[in-house]
Parts: structure tokens; C-alpha cells; sequence
């Protein structure tokens, strides 16, 4: 099957170059307008034309794909309102931290962190004008206050600040993260600063919120354990805000999380379960047309209350067109049906291509459409409930090996035996879902029977347990896998390619399947040509101090932590993953360095640095040393100074004013993140 030749696949492919075009090139909103204005009118104008010619060129699809192109750009640049001026953006200072009133509403809640409550909020007016715009709201926990409501209007004075960049190499970017989402300040406050104008539901999403609290009200007079409640929400509503992370790292080891974010799995059972409960409204008049309408609405009403994530809404797209396809009678062709609902999405979310759970979901699903069908042949069995679990088994292992190169990108881990908690809970993953969702509606009615909810919760429990053990089996959980952008491109060409020479051997497939392994190879050498560099880092650590030298493949790390707090450390960790290290060594502090022909001086708390004869390049500041710096300056006449986050901060600040009088690189890690010499 040649994939191109479906029209809609080839737009899909030309909008998700144009919105990687837009992202990784800044391209003025006003240029891509005009771009693309130009192009529907030269497009528009060849279509009239090649209408008349026998012969076709290839002028109108070059045309066509440009379109497209500059199309995706547009969808990119449009959805982005801070290119528009009624964005908040435009009518605050970065530079003067002022307070500033503003009137915002909550459209989520998150995850709460260790010390605040966090929200995404719209932002409605600043310094009294109407805006527009998403910010992250943290508010101060205070077990007296309640979290505050979805479409809750609220008044409060605070400062916009820019999410912090990553303080050291290689570690989550959660400003970066937070900017796919539009989301570009955050604002910190408390509950007795906050002001509420309004609490009434005015949009979906409000509503979406209000049925689930009503349904976890009444879940919870029927004595679900907490950790039960958690994964009800999860499975049947789409909310993990309130899940443990026990529970998460549990079901992340056991490669069985995909079960709790709802997706193709959980919404292709509930429109079987529709197609089913819905089947006698087909007798009457119009029933099959009433019938596919009720499961289109019942199925984005799911879709709502689930939160619209990018899964859930990816597969209910994809499920009705599926619906609707089954009500024509056509027949479905799968990758028509994925690069519809791509295409729609992306015209709504351009932002959706770079969610995880986006990519994850279409990949896994091109896997199993795939690779299962070829897994399916090698065995056939005879028994009808051994080929129920082998086409369990099929689709599991050719949804991983679709999604392995990016989740390893993404999560760097593997968890060798995902089967066995697929296989202990997708067999009976439509029963559970089933039985959940009468739970909720006998409970939302007061008609659930007691036994019935315990039955249930055993059910949970039993999954969790099941989880659990398998999430404890650490030796065959591999963890800390560094792998880039070019080795998955290159582990993604290999499958494609050994996919279609299995498929259709001939000597043509075969020779693209060896060039991809020469690809893979050279991807890897090149890896490895790219991180023989040396380098020297000071990481930025609060009230510690913690230096490394990387020697190509090989890092030694010296660090004044103690053993609990070492041991809960992940800098050094995500800087081997990220930089391909093999072989770490521990060391204790010293007070000089010398690294590529250049000195560092460590001057701590005791304040020693009067060497004669020594003038070294790079002095660290450690432990909040009681000096005077000028005169240290003039005795030793360092090149660079450096103060990490083991210091006083009124000591950071007097130490940077005199180097900004004499002149003097300093470099404070607290403010421009860890400091590497290379």
C-alpha cells in the first residue's frame, strides 16, 4: 500500500512541516499571512486552470504543498495570542517587578507540588483593560483554604515572572514545557490575597469540573480507599491530579500507564459498549442516524468530562469518524482515519505535535495496525482462549516496539516485562471500565449497593497489587538509557524499513533495511564523536556545593552532600543520561583544579586563598567565605569568579557589585544557572 496516495495523509504531512517551520523558525504573523493569502490565490487560480487541461503539471501540487505548508505555519502563529496585541504580555514589564491587579479565572487545576496549589488560569483584566492569555498560578497551601473551582472569577495584586529556565545541564525544562501550552509567566500567592468576584459555571471545561465533583462526592460515602478513588479518576474521568506518586512510579515501572491515561483503548470499548446499548434504537424511524448522533455526543461528552487531554481527544476524533463510517457502510481504511484526525487536531491544537501523550498515541497505534498483524502469523493457535491472549500479547508487544524509541527519549527507562501486567489487566480492562461506569451512574442516583463498591474496590486493589509486584522486579527494570533526537530518527528508520522487507521481500526493500542499519550505526558514532568532549561544571545547588570534571565518557564528581540527600540527588543523573556517560567517580572536595591548562580556586568558609605566586583563572566562592573580595582580587587577580548556591545571598550580592565596579566577569549560579568551562 503506498501511504501517499491518500490525499489527506499528504496534507497532514505538509501542516505538520509547516508548524515545525513555524517552531523551530521565528516567522512574523504578518508574513505568514500574506505567504499564505498569496498562495490559496495562485492555487485557486491553477485549479481553474489544470480544470481545462487534459495534461496535468506539477505546478499545482508543488502549489498545493506550499499551501499546505504555509498553512501550518498560519495554524501556528494564529493559536499563539501573545502575537496579538490584547495579550497580557504586551501590557506588563518583565524588567519592572511591580504588583500589578489582576482579574483572572481558573480553567485547571494541577497537580499540587510540595508547597502550592497550581492552577492554569485565563487572565481578563490587567491594571483594569481587558486582556487575554494563560499564565500558571501557584497559591501557598493552607489546609484551612479549599482549592478553588474551574470558571471561579478571582482578584488579586502579583508580579508576572518568567517561568525559570533550568538551572543545570540536562534538566527538565518546565518553562519550555509550559510555553507549548501557551503558558509564558507564573504568579505566586496565597488564599487570604485572593479575592473572588464570581463562582458560577460559564464553559464547558467548568462544567466538565462540576460533574466530577459531584461524582467523586458521591463515590466517596461508599468507603473507597484513597488510592482506589485515585485510580477510578483516572481510568473512567481522565484526572490524575490527586493520585500519589507511589501509585504513578508503580504503574510508570510496570509500563502499564498507558491504562491510566484514557486514550484509543479505553474510547474504542466504550463505543463498542454504545454500538451495543444503543443497537435497539435502530428500530424505529431514523434510528441508525439518531443512533450515531447519540454515541457522537456521548462520546465528546467523555471527552469533556476526561478533560480534553491530547489522547482522549485524539481518540474520540478518531472513533468518530470510525462511528460514522460504520453508520455509512464504507469501509475504513486506518491510516485514512489517523491522518483525518491528526489534520483536525492540528487545525484546532497546532501545540498538540509536541505533547508526549500525542505523539505516543499515534505511534502506538501505527505500530499495532502495523506490526501485530505480523506478529499475529507466526503462531496461530487452536484453542479460542489462548488466541484471545495471544492477540492480546501481539497487539502489547507491537504497540511497545512502536513506542520504545520515544519513550526512552522521553522517560529513559524500559520496562522489560510490560506483558505480564497487560496481559494480568487488558483482558479484563472493558469489564472494569463497564463496571465503573455503573458505579458512577448508580452511585450518582443513591442505588449503589454497598457490596457492589467493595466488589469493585477489590477490583482496583487487585490491579494495583498486581501492578505493584511487577513494578518491584527491579532487575528487570532499565532505567537511566541515554538515547537523542538522531537515534530515534535512526531507530524509527529501521523499524519502517524492516517492516516493509518483511512485509514484501525483494532486493529494493532490502537494501533500504541495510542502509537504515548503516544509518543506525553511523547515528550512534556520531553520538559518540559528539560527547568526547571534556568539560569542567560548577551545578547550581542550594546550600551545597557540587563540582564534576566529564573526560569524554567518564565523569568524576566531588560534592559536599550527605548520604540521604546524595542518594534523592538527580543532577548527576540526568547529566549522565543526557550526556552519555558509562563510569562515574566520587571524590572529595579540593581546593585547587587545574583543567585544560587553566586553575580553579576554591576559596569556602575558611577563607583561604593568600598563595604566593599563584594567579589562578577561575575563583568559586563556596560556603559564604568572610573576605574581602577587592582585596583578594588584587592579591591573586582571578580572571572569572564564580559564587554557587552554598552562599549568602546578601554575601552573592556585595560580591557582584564590586565585580560590576572593577570590571570582573562573576558568575552567580543561582541566577545563570550552573557554570561549565569547556
Amino acid at each position: 500500500m503506498k501511504l501517499l496516495n491518500f490525499t489527506i495523509i499528504k496534507l497532514t504531512c505538509c501542516v505538520i512541516m509547516g508548524i515545525l517551520i513555524a517552531e523551530y523558525l521565528t516567522i512574523p504573523l504578518l508574513i505568514s499571512i500574506y505567504t499564505s493569502l498569496i498562495l490559496v490565490c495562485l492555487l485557486a487560480v491553477l485549479f481553474l486552470i489544470s480544470r481545462k487541461n487534459l495534461h496535468k503539471t506539477i505546478w499545482f501540487g508543488l502549489i498545493t504543498i506550499l499551501t499546505m505548508t504555509s498553512l501550518g505555519v498560519l495554524i501556528y502563529n494564529t493559536h499563539d495570542q501573545s502575537n496579538f496585541k490584547n495579550h497580557y504580555s504586551w501590557h506588563i514589564s518583565e524588567e519592572k517587578l511591580n504588583e500589578t491587579p489582576i482579574v483572572f479565572k481558573i480553567r485547571e487545576r494541577l497537580k499540587s507540588g510540595n508547597y502550592n496549589d497550581k492552577y492554569i488560569i485565563d487572565i481578563l483584566k490587567v491594571n483594569g483593560e481587558k486582556v487575554n492569555g494563560k499564565s500558571l498560578l501557584n497559591i501557598k497551601k493552607d489546609s484551612l483554604n479549599r482549592l478553588h473551582k474551574i470558571d471561579d472569577v478571582l482578584l488579586m495584586n502579583a508580579i508576572f515572572r518568567v517561568v525559570n529556565t533550568p538551572t543545570n545541564p540536562n534538566q527538565f525544562d518546565y518553562g519550555k514545557y509550559l510555553g507549548k501550552q501557551y503558558v509564558y509567566h507564573q504568579l505566586f500567592t496565597q488564599n487570604t490575597s485572593v479575592l473572588a468576584l464570581k463562582s458560577e459555571r460559564s464553559s464547558i471545561f467548568g462544567y466538565a469540573d462540576a460533574i466530577r465533583t459531584h461524582i467523586n462526592e458521591k463515590l466517596e460515602n461508599y468507603n473507597f480507599k484513597p488510592e482506589e478513588l485515585a485510580i477510578i479518576n483516572a481510568l473512567i474521568l481522565g484526572q490524575r491530579q490527586d493520585m500519589s506518586k507511589d501509585i504513578y512510579d508503580s504503574y510508570t515501572d510496570a509500563g502499564a500507564i498507558h491504562i491510566l491515561a484514557v486514550s484509543g483503548l479505553h474510547v474504542g470499548l466504550i463505543l463498542l459498549l454504545l454500538t451495543i446499548g444503543l443497537r435497539p434504537i435502530e428500530r424505529i424511524k431514523n434510528g441508525k442516524t439518531i443512533k450515531v448522533l447519540l454515541i457522537l455526543i456521548l462520546l465528546w461528552l467523555f471527552a469533556i468530562i476526561a478533560g480534553l487531554s491530547a489522547s482522549v481527544t485524539r481518540a474520540v476524533t478518531m472513533f468518530s469518524i470510525v462511528a460514522i463510517a460504520m453508520h455509512m457502510k464504507r469501509p475504513t481504511n486506518i491510516f485514512n482515519t489517523l491522518a483525518i484526525s491528526m489534520f483536525v487536531l492540528l487545525l484546532v491544537k497546532p501545540m498538540f505535535l509536541f505533547d508526549v501523550g500525542f505523539q505516543l498515541s499515534y505511534v502506538a497505534v501505527l505500530a499495532i495496525v502495523s506490526l501485530q498483524p505480523l506478529l499475529y502469523k507466526l503462531w496461530k493457535p487452536k484453542w479460542k482462549l489462548m488466541d484471545y491472549f495471544w492477540q492480546i500479547l501481539t497487539v502489547t508487544v507491537a504497540a511497545q516496539f512502536g513506542v520504545v524509541p520515544l519513550s526512552l527519549y522521553y522517560f529513559h527507562q524500559f520496562p522489560s516485562l510490560f506483558f505480564i501486567s497487560n496481559l494480568a489487566i487488558i483482558p479484563f480492562l472493558g469489564v472494569i471500565l463497564g463496571l465503573g461506569i455503573l458505579i458512577i451512574i448508580l452511585a450518582v442516583l443513591n442505588a449503589l449497593p454497598q457490596f457492589f463498591a467493595d466488589l469493585y474496590g477489590y477490583i482496583i486493589s487487585g490491579m494495583n497489587t498486581v501492578v505493584t509486584w511487577v513494578s518491584q522486579q527491579e532487575a528487570f527494570l532499565f532505567k537511566n538509557i541515554s538515547i537523542n533526537e538522531l537515534q530515534v530518527f535512526a531507530c524509527y528508520l529501521l523499524i519502517i524499513t524492516l517492516t516493509f522487507w518483511y512485509k514484501k521481500p525483494n532486493f529494493k526493500r532490502l537494501a533500504f533495511a541495510l542502509i537504515s542499519i548503516v544509518c543506525l550505526q553511523s547515528a550512534w558514532l556520531f553520538t559518540d564523536y559528539q560527547n568526547s568532549n571534556n568539560e569542567f561544571i560548577i551545578f547550581h545547588k542550594s546550600r551545597k556545593t557540587l563540582i564534576a570534571k566529564k573526560i569524554k565518557s567518564t565523569l568524576h564528581t566531588a560534592h559536599n552532600f550527605d548520604s540521604i540527600s546524595w542518594s534523592k540527588d538527580k543532577v548527576i543523573t540526568n547529566f549522565n543520561v543526557g550526556n552519555f556517560i558509562t563510569t562515574n567517580t566520587l571524590d572529595t572536595l579540593k581546593s585547587v583544579y587545574i583543567f585544560q591548562d587553566e586553575t580553579i580556586l576554591i576559596i569556602d568558609s575558611l577563607g583561604v586563598y593568600a598563595v604566593k605566586s599563584f594567579e589562578p583563572d577561575y575563583v568559586l566562592l563556596r560556603n559564604s567565605p568572610r573576605i574581602n573580595i577587592d582585596r583578594m582580587i588584587d592579591s591573586i587577580q582571578p580572571k572569572y569568579i564564580i559564587a554557587d548556591g552554598s552562599n549568602y545571598t546578601s554575601y552573592v550580592n556585595r560580591w557582584e557589585q564590586t565585580c560590576i565596579k572593577r570590571k570582573l566577569p562573576f558568575h552567580h549560579t543561582s541566577k545563570k544557572g550552573a557554570f561549565i568551562i569547556k
